[in-house]
């Protein structure tokens, strides 16, 4: 038979488990997690997962998040991205009732702007046609490793380098009263 001092303290011991091991039902491993490099906001009913700008250069970068449409019976759009000094494409972008839209794949939503810098991060507003509005700040990552296949917007002509006039640009002189010699 057990003395009664080996029975209290197994007796305590079974209580303090519980406390001791630090269980309890707001545990973090009760909440949703998903590792990632961008942010995630669950507050509507679109959710934005893993929100991030890939970048090729500095400038312009595509928007490589996932749009989850947690409404099981309406379909929803993204409608418009904005931020400041920044230009997103105009396009749609469609979010099946309790589907997604992964727009990592497609390259569908594209961002100019002089904030587009991998290291830095950006605050963009997306609103959507069911009226939800979510503002966000997302990372510019550049476009190589896990991020090389995400497709990058095409250079726009005031951009690209060759939309710079050069002195051989014409094949004959100018004769116009107009023209002045070159100061290279």
């Amino acid at each position: 038979m057990k003395s009664p001092t080996r029975r209290r303290a197994a007796i305590a011991a079974l209580l303090l488990a519980p406390v001791l091991t630090a269980c309890g039902f707001n545990a973090q491993t009760d909440q949703v997690y998903q590792a990632a490099v961008g942010p995630n906001d669950r507050s509507g009913s679109v959710n934005i997962l893993n929100a991030l700008i890939v970048s090729g250069t500095d400038g312009s970068g595509t928007f490589a998040g996932t749009l989850v449409n947690t409404d099981p019976t309406n379909d929803d759009t993204l409608e418009s991205v904005t931020g400041q000094g920044l230009t997103a494409s105009r396009r749609p972008v469609d979010i099946p009732a309790g589907g997604t839209a992964l727009l990592a794949d497609t390259g569908e939503l594209t961002l100019e702007g002089s904030a587009i810098k991998p290291g830095d991060w950006v605050e963009l507003t997306f609103a959507f046609s069911s009226g939800q509005t979510t503002t966000m700040k997302v990372p510019v990552v550049e476009a190589t490793g896990d991020f090389a296949d995400v497709p990058l917007p095409k250079p726009s002509a005031s951009s690209s380098p060759s939309a710079k006039s050069s002195p051989s640009s014409s094949s004959s002189p100018s004769s116009s009263p107009s023209a002045s010699p070159s100061a290279d």
